[in-house]
């Protein structure tokens, strides 16, 4: 599997769809697969989670939501993989790019950029198949990288000009 389908596999396809709609979407992509494609799905699933486990991106999800958590910065992370390729680049590169980003999947009138378990539905399948886990991949670091991100609104504010106007606080 090339990095290229695989962005063609996780991309969603508005900036609306709802995370089980996309789940589902993205499961019915991946059921075809080999076992094979699927590790190697699983493989780039992983690097694009731990290339975009940074304070810097977890800055941008506190000001969106009050993302605190372990748990709801890895849907976070896999809410910025279902952006796609270029949204994703961006967003890693500079996480205040997200200010402009002109819609977003919404629950109960607010901004909701969480896919739950995302990163799970290739394991799951080649379970379901094989009988057996995916070969596991270690992380690669205990803790996010760069420096963490402070929560005075004024550092806030300084550090994600654009989010601190698109989401205030």
């Amino acid at each position: 599997m090339t990095e290229s389908e695989f962005w063609a596999l996780v991309t969603r396809t508005s900036p609306q769809q709802d995370q089980t709609e996309l789940a589902e979407a993205l499961k019915q992509k991946l059921s075809p697969l080999s076992n094979e494609d699927l590790r190697d799905f699983d493989k780039i699933f992983g690097q694009q989670m731990r290339r975009s486990y940074s304070w810097a991106v977890w800055g941008a999800a506190y000001i969106i939501t009050g993302c605190d958590s372990e748990y709801a910065f890895a849907e976070f992370r896999c809410f910025l993989i279902s952006l796609g390729e270029e949204w994703y680049n961006r967003v890693v590169e500079s996480p205040d790019e997200l200010g402009n980003l002109p819609q977003w999947p919404e629950k109960d009138g607010s901004a909701y950029p969480f896919v739950d378990e995302y990163d799970l539905i290739a394991g799951q399948l080649y379970e379901d198949r094989a009988d057996d886990e995916l070969p596991y991949v270690p992380s690669g670091q205990a803790n996010p990288a760069g420096k963490k991100f402070s929560h005075k609104k004024k550092q806030l504010k300084a550090a994600y000009p654009q989010l601190s106007a698109a989401f205030p606080f």
